[in-house]
């Protein structure tokens, strides 16, 4: 067995404009205060990376590598979660996830969706030339609006959607493969791949392709009602990441799943910081080491209550005391007998 890395943390819901949050340097400094071990770079924040540098110079990323082991961190990966959700985008949400992009593509889809397989593919360069192995992202939608039955959907309409969101992802799949750098897809509402029926459809289309794999977040699971602990059984040897990231779901006479388009702080499912809500996380951890995965234990903060620096630094706490290292021998070790075939012969009276 492995010991998973961490604690770690995803610093997309921490970067900001102002000290210690804006610059990569000072957010490193103040990671490490809190007693974390690595970071997740969010690629789209200039604040925190120029990924056009990282991806043309394995210099920038020595630099950016070593600005982190200054403070004695470790990068884990290189998260491309908005530009991933611009490869395949509805045009009901046109407007909406324009605001994911550069200025220069808006209300151009064609030039947006170029622009993010472009950048997908230059966040698999960087990757390589930072040693790493894995890339947290999203699938993107053109079938989201679909989800509910009603109206009846057209006969073919959802598989359409999987064979053109398999068209879109298998080049990119392919150069990732190239690059030695595994799309760990977010299971996520929003997202064509948000269950595990819809990522075995997309990955019957994309021919079981090695690169297409998982990143492993509950609280989605929770806020959804799906087993999250099943979930690591079916798919262990697909997951390559992991958000850690709690959530809870309260429902009542008038609202459950769907939230009744309420706020985040009264909805029945909401996410929560780390120990607040109802993941069983002991569970989590005890499995994936089972299954030997050996990634980082990253924190994804999103709360609707606590505020963020309080989140993060409780976090920090909360995986280190759920990390567990593997032991080395039996616990019944002590009681072996030291026997042979031969007394095993004798002990089934086969001799």
């Amino acid at each position: 067995m492995k010991t998973i890395k961490g604690p770690a943390i995803f610093l997309a819901q921490f970067a900001g404009d102002t000290a210690p949050f804006n610059s990569f340097n000072a957010i490193c400094e103040w990671a490490a205060s809190l007693g974390y071990q690595g970071i997740q770079i969010p690629t789209w924040d200039a604040r925190l990376i120029d990924l056009k540098k990282a991806s043309d110079s394995k210099t920038y990323c020595d630099e950016l590598a070593g600005t982190a082991a200054a403070h004695g961190l470790t990068i884990t990966e290189l998260s491309t979660h908005l530009q991933g959700q611009l490869v395949a985008v509805h045009p009901v949400y046109d407007e909406l996830m324009d605001g994911f992009a550069v200025p220069e593509v808006h209300g151009n889809p064609k030039a947006r969706q170029e622009w993010a397989v472009d950048q997908v593919k230059r966040a698999a360069r960087a990757s390589q030339h930072l040693g790493l192995k894995v890339m947290p992202t999203f699938s993107g939608a053109l079938a989201w609006p679909f989800l509910y039955p009603f109206p009846q959907r057209p006969a073919g309409l959802v598989e359409a959607a999987f064979d053109e969101l398999a068209k879109r992802w298998t080049p990119i799949l392919n150069y990732l493969d190239e690059h030695d750098v595994d799309a760990a897809y977010e299971i996520h509402p929003g997202e064509d791949l948000h269950d595990g029926i819809t990522y075995e459809m997309f990955l019957e289309r994309v021919n079981n392709h090695p690169r297409a794999n998982l990143l492993y977040d509950p609280s989605h699971f929770v806020l959804q009602q799906l087993d999250y602990l099943d979930y690591i059984d079916i798919y262990h040897e697909r997951i390559k990441a992991f958000h850690v990231k709690d959530a809870e779901f309260n429902p009542t006479g008038r609202q459950g799943v769907y939230g009744g388009f309420q706020s985040w702080v009264n909805r029945a499912g909401r996410f929560r910081s780390l120990g607040d809500g109802q993941v069983d996380f002991g569970a989590i951890f005890s499995k994936l080491t089972a299954y030997d995965f050996d990634g980082w234990a990253v924190l994804e903060w999103e709360c609707a209550l606590k505020h963020p620096e309080d989140g993060a630094r409780e976090g920090a706490e909360f995986i280190s005391a759920h990390l567990i290292r593997v032991t080395e021998r039996a616990f019944d070790d002590f009681a072996g007998a030291g026997t042979d075939d031969a007394a095993n012969r004798r002990i089934l009276g086969l001799v």
